[in-house]
């Protein structure tokens, strides 16, 4: 089983460098499946995660949500069941063995088909859980996303078969220790599924005043339910997640910009200039105008979108 799972790692890894054109993420003929591949460590990236699998063939990561920490390996794969606001960092990769990361997006409707189409026991619709885990890597697992990356070597065969490879991955997901949780975000009435709305709101309105009673509402549950369910599935309160989606924004929109902090700060949502600055730095480590001149200096007018 070892050896079997060190060979697909060994595959993987091949595959992922082979359909790597350079350093970076990159977008695969297969739908929402992407790449990763670092010749160095990379220092902390701040991003939104879309519901996905990531599964390491080499290297290491960190990811921190909130202030919880997760690492994974070539042992392990990482699962985001909603978007959540996250910082990550490659922190093993060299020249000889390079970091490379399988990363595949998924949708709660998809979820749900396979739920609706397969024998698998019937998922308890019960508490909110954390929306990102890690989970120790199985073979089946890693046999199916083997397969879904190959399908890149037989561009034909892709509008066929990745869905039905894609569809398995997630059987699969579903089967293992952490499967529950996975399901709770396509089963109606669930705590999960009604979190999930409410960040979905959250998420499309972060600019806008946040009124938590109203978010309680949404989610058909009391005030104080809902804040406990909310910080159970994303490790922080409903207003920590919209600061982080807006500083996350705010920063996006300076580097590419080149724009006025304090007029940023009001277009993502902030009514005090000072406010924005202080979180701003405490966030990313220094103000808006020290932080993107230091990033400019490093990567230019984009960041690396590898995390």
């Amino acid at each position: 089983m070892i050896q079997h799972l060190h060979h697909q790692n060994a595959e993987l890894a091949t595959l992922i460098q082979r359909h790597c054109p350079g350093e970076g993420l990159f977008e695969t003929a297969v739908p929402s499946l992407f790449l990763i591949h670092h010749r160095q460590t990379t220092e902390r990236a701040f991003r939104v995660y879309k519901p996905c699998l990531c599964m390491i063939a080499s290297g290491a990561k960190d990811i921190f949500l909130a202030n919880e920490h997760l690492a994974y390996g070539p042992a392990s794969y990482l699962v985001a069941s909603m978007n959540l606001p996250v910082v990550g960092q490659v922190v093993q990769a060299s020249v000889n063995e390079p970091y490379l990361s399988f990363k595949l997006e998924f949708s709660q409707a998809q979820i749900l088909e396979v739920l609706n189409d397969t024998d698998l026991p019937q998922m308890p619709r019960d508490n909110a859980r954390r929306a990102l885990f890690v989970g120790e890597s199985e073979q089946h697992l890693l046999d199916a996303a083997v397969r879904l990356t190959r399908l890149l070597e037989q561009p034909k065969d892709i509008p066929f078969l990745a869905p039905l490879f894609t569809k398995e991955i997630l059987y699969k997901l579903l089967q293992t220790s952490y499967g529950v949780t996975l399901a709770q975000i396509a089963l109606e009435g669930s705590s999960s599924y009604r979190i999930r709305e409410v960040i979905e709101q959250i998420i499309q309105q972060y600019d806008q005043p946040l009124r938590v009673e109203e978010l309680a509402e949404l989610a058909s549950m009391s005030v104080s339910s809902f804040h406990r369910n909310f910080k159970e599935v994303t490790a922080m309160s409903p207003l920590q997640f919209q600061k982080q989606l807006r500083l996350q924004e705010a920063r996006r929109l300076l580097l590419a910009e080149s724009a006025d902090a304090a007029d940023v700060a009001f277009r993502v949502g902030y009514e005090s200039a000072s406010q924005f600055s202080r979180e701003y730095a405490r966030l990313f480590g220094a103000p808006p105008r020290t932080d993107i001149k230091q990033l400019k200096e490093k990567y230019g007018t984009t960041l690396n979108a590898s995390v």
